[in-house]
């Protein structure tokens, strides 16, 4: 895992400010999202994220040299990879229920076809 001083973040350093420079970027979290919920090929976190391809393959670079995410190859002729969150990329789960709950109550819209679906989703795991 990357380490960074607090002393050398700009602003007001803390450890907030320091994860931020880790998975603050845009697309970073639904990156691990999509990691989190399965997806496991750079095609699949594409269509997941809905990002292009350009800064998918950009956040997973970053995430991989934070140590959240590593790329496993899974077939040697041709070369083909998949991407999997690390035990420090699984702790970011909390985080990804916290936004969703978050979005959810004050985001999404309360007349949302989709929103009830979220809403079961949190519910099943005792989360919601």
């Amino acid at each position: 895992m990357t380490s960074s001083r607090l002393a050398e973040l700009p602003g007001r350093p803390c450890p907030i400010a320091a994860a931020i420079e880790v998975v603050g970027e845009r697309w970073s979290l639904l990156v691990v999202r999509e990691l989190h919920l399965g997806a496991r090929t750079f095609n699949e976190i594409v269509v997941g994220t809905g990002a292009p391809r350009d800064r998918v393959a950009a956040r997973l670079k970053s995430l991989m040299e934070a140590g959240v995410v590593e790329r496993v190859e899974y077939q040697s002729s041709p070369q083909r990879f998949e991407y999997h969150l690390t035990p420090s990329g699984e702790e970011l789960a909390p985080i990804l229920t916290a936004l969703l709950k978050w979005g959810l109550k004050h985001v999404v819209a309360p007349d949302d076809p989709d929103r009830e679906a979220y809403r079961s989703a949190t519910a099943t795991r005792g989360q919601g």
